[in-house]
């Protein structure tokens, strides 16, 4: 089944930013294209759509945070009352 990658030119190689499922060696056909714009990224959700493209894992439609968003999220997370959800789950496991 064919996959959506994303990868990075350097030095004249294309590396893929995530770990590829394909055995060593192993011969592929390559589509490259810049940064898909707009058409290109709705014909892409279509044929995700329709199954017959897998999205990349952990592919997403949320936006990553920033980093500050992630410092103010995790002073938000530091204040909520309770136990830590690490001690919660080390509880519930019980002796090793």
């Amino acid at each position: 089944m064919a996959e959506i990658v994303t990868a990075v030119y350097e030095q004249g190689v294309l590396r893929p930013l995530r770990p590829l499922g394909l055995k060593e060696h192993q011969r592929v056909r390559l589509q490259v294209l810049p940064e898909p714009p707009e058409k290109v990224e709705h014909a892409i959700r279509a044929l995700i759509q329709a199954g017959l493209l897998t999205p990349p894992p952990g592919h997403s439609e949320v936006p990553p945070l920033s980093e500050q968003e992630r410092r103010e999220l995790s002073e938000l997370l530091g204040r909520v009352p309770g136990k830590p959800l690490s001690e919660i789950i080390i509880e519930e496991r019980g002796e090793w």
